[in-house]
């Protein structure tokens, strides 16, 4: 089987292609990545621009895969989303467990409520609970007096996704599935271990950062938030007047979280912003890093800010994984430590073979995930030959049958 997964990201568009054997062994057949400036912070600035050179971007990937490209897997910001938990619980009077006792308990929930501006990406339950006993797949078969489920809703602006179809229904690419890009990255960034024991992965980007969070294998929160790499460097730019230009090349060759002594002493000449060509002037390293400290910490902060919103922080999850370009900025795991109090790592996406060297580094996380995606995964398992069912008058008919008989 041929997956392609594209990310339309905000300093990037990415396009792999990859042939999963049917023991889901991988081999990479193409991986193509070109630079963007039509995106920020998930806004396309120029429909015609970045149509054309998603264009390219599928050309190049099929002449080098030798493949058609017909149909993809495309990641989805969540910059614009809501994530909602809830739950439904019924009486089973000490009976077996069935699938009907399942149906009829999300039949009552708000599983089926949706909205005019959002679209329903995840929605699937998280866990259940037979008699205060948490299960985390089907109970069917126990025995129970009475069974609650936990469901989790993610949610996305339609405006983005209908944007994103329109433009690929003209180059003629259908789209297979909608993957939130913070789970891309988990994908890849995490393993089977950190998703069952429970993790949070942070991928720092250009123009954003974005967040998962896994627990008992099971995605459990994600959300992003319009701060990346890119303020970093604006902000450096801004501080010492230099150029864009200059600021990057700073920010990668010299910039650190952490500070040292030497750092004081340790002199970098650089362009300054002027009328006349050809002007420098020294600076030290510390006051480079005096720039980057306060916007990572805000970051950090905000991100542990969006955890605290939805309680998450009362589960104790002690693994922090970070990824994405931003990630690799000298201390960002060691200052990571300091305001979650985790267990922190750095992480690359996982080895593919087939994969070039040139994109195995973490700023191609989010694109690699999109072939560790398994729809199976995020679904109900026992919904899946009513997927088309709506609460309407054929769903009314079912509950008023299920009441019946249940």
């Amino acid at each position: 089987m041929i997956k392609v997964g594209v990310d339309i990201g905000n300093s990037k568009i990415s396009c792999v292609v990859c042939d999963i054997k049917k023991d889901n062994t991988k081999q990479i057949l193409s991986f193509i990545s070109y630079p963007t400036k039509n995106i920020n912070k998930g806004f396309i600035s120029n429909i015609k621009s970045i149509k054309n050179e998603i264009s390219i971007l599928i050309r190049s990937a099929e002449k080098e895969s030798q493949t058609e490209i017909k149909s993809i897997y495309l990641n989805i910001p969540v910059i614009d989303s809501t994530s909602s938990y809830f739950n439904s619980k019924i009486k089973i009077d000490n009976e077996m467990i069935t699938e009907l006792h399942l149906k009829k308990a999300i039949n009552q929930s708000d599983f089926f409520e949706t909205s005019s501006n959002y679209k329903i990406l995840m929605n699937y339950i998280t866990n259940y609970d037979v008699d205060n006993k948490i299960f985390f797949s089907n109970p069917a078969g126990n025995f129970g007096e009475k069974i609650s489920l936990s469901f989790y809703k993610l949610s996305v602006n339609k405006n983005i996704i209908n944007t994103l179809k329109n433009l690929l229904n003209d180059l003629q690419i259908h789209i297979v599935h909608y993957i939130p890009t913070p789970l891309s990255s988990a994908l890849a960034a995490l393993s089977n271990d950190d998703k069952e024991l429970g993790a949070i992965c942070i991928d720092l980007g250009d123009s954003s950062t974005s967040i998962a969070v896994f627990e008992n294998a099971k995605l459990i929160f994600t959300d992003a938030i319009n701060i990346g790499s890119k303020n970093i460097t604006n902000d450096i730019a801004k501080g010492i007047s230099t150029t864009k230009e200059s600021a990057e090349r700073l920010k990668n060759l010299y910039g650190s979280v952490l500070s040292s002594p030497s750092d004081e002493y340790e002199k970098i000449e650089i362009p300054i912003v002027s009328n006349e060509p050809n002007q420098f002037k020294q600076i030290n390293r510390s006051t480079v890093n005096s720039i980057i400290k306060p916007r990572v910490e805000e970051t950090l902060e905000v991100v542990w800010q969006k955890l605290k919103q939805y309680n998450l922080q009362k589960k104790q999850i002690k693994n922090l994984v970070l990824t994405g370009g931003g990630s690799q900025l000298e201390g960002i795991d060691d200052y990571a430590k300091i305001i979650f109090d985790s267990n922190v790592r750095l992480s690359r996406p996982s080895t593919i073979p087939g994969l070039k060297k040139t994109f195995t580094g973490p700023q191609f996380s989010q694109t690699i995930g999109t072939v560790f995606f398994e729809k199976e995964d995020f679904e109900i398992d026992f919904l899946k030959n009513n997927n088309k069912i709506k609460k309407n008058q054929v769903l009314s008919r079912f509950s008023a049958w299920l009441d019946q008989y249940i």
